[in-house]
């Protein structure tokens, strides 16, 4: 291993090149990082992987151009329901929050069901009432809500109202942050935080707090984080699908991605993407839609994109 490395995503859903203004493409980049800044200041200075990760993805959540905390989607009937969760590759001990509509960084409640209690996922006031007793802020749900994702939601339930299935629907409803790390010690971590997507069914829950599914993290394979559409990484199991690929089939971390990025994900209709760090330090960011927020930060690179280019830490 070659050092302690951090990789980032803001989604998948970037609509086609020359769509963005350049305020927005601004924004998103800026947004980008200060989260990666965030966590490679931990790692740089010999942090653990696992802390990381979440500061990576609190920065994330609080960035307005992101799905996931402040800017999240709105479900149908207008509501935030956002979900979290966080694995540390060590023990393979991992944390993760459902529905939840009123903590403000729904990773840190994923990370305190993880530390504080025997459980791996809690769903809703349950998850909101340990992220109470854990001193984390909660606040009123409106303070998610974005002018720009209230419009997504009027757009979205107009596309569906006139049946309206087309790949600029499909973007609506993509959006997912996370970060994956190892550290000096050769440890692994992965982190994920979505608001879901537009106009979902309330009740929805996708694949970022499923374990396996969205997120994973293995000292003896990789750490990943995915974002897509979340149904089709839950059929596939997609996070131990790459890791049971490595231990079992002896492939490697690029080749395991690529194949379900652009082979079985894609067969399934799934626009994805997403991030992996191996246990060696190779990191790769594959996904087959237009484009997808992402950066890498490590002692010898520091940059983020959007779409091909890539723009200087």
């Amino acid at each position: 291993m070659s050092g302690p490395v951090l990789a980032i995503h803001g989604g998948c859903g970037v609509p086609p090149r020359g769509s963005l203004t350049d305020a927005q493409e601004r924004r998103a980049r800026d947004g980008l990082k200060g989260a990666l800044r965030a966590g490679w200041a931990l790692l740089r200075d010999g942090g653990a992987a696992l802390d990381a990760v979440e500061a990576a993805v609190i920065a994330l959540e609080e960035h307005t151009a992101f799905n996931a905390g402040r800017g999240a989607v709105f479900n149908a009937d207008g509501k935030h329901e956002m979900d979290a969760a966080i694995m540390d590759g060590r023990d393979l001990k991992a944390g993760a929050v459902g529905g939840v509509a009123r903590i403000r960084n729904p990773v840190r409640a994923a990370r305190a069901v993880m530390e504080r209690t025997d459980h791996v996922l809690l769903i809703g006031e349950g998850a909101e009432a340990l992220a109470s007793r854990a001193g984390l802020e909660l606040v009123a749900p409106d303070w998610f809500s974005t002018d720009e994702r209230r419009a997504s939601l009027r757009e979205m339930k107009a596309r569906q109202a006139r049946g309206d299935v087309s790949e600029a629907s499909q973007r609506l409803k993509h959006g997912t942050v996370g970060a994956v790390a190892i550290d000096r010690a050769g440890h692994l971590a992965a982190a994920t935080s979505t608001g879901g997507y537009t106009n979902k069914l309330p009740g929805r829950v996708g694949d970022t707090p499923l374990i396996g599914a969205g997120t994973y993290a293995n000292d003896a394979t990789l750490a990943y984080s995915g974002t897509g559409r979340g149904e089709i990484f839950i059929r596939t199991v997609l996070g131990h699908e790459l890791h049971a690929r490595m231990a079992y089939k002896g492939e490697s971390l690029t080749t395991a991605c690529d194949a379900m990025v652009f082979g079985d994900l894609k067969r399934m209709g799934g626009g994805a993407g997403l991030i992996a760090v191996g246990r060696d330090g190779t990191v790769t960011l594959p996904f087959n839609t237009a484009g997808m927020y992402r950066g890498v930060a490590s002692a010898s690179e520091g940059w983020v994109s959007i779409y091909d280019e890539r723009e200087s830490l």
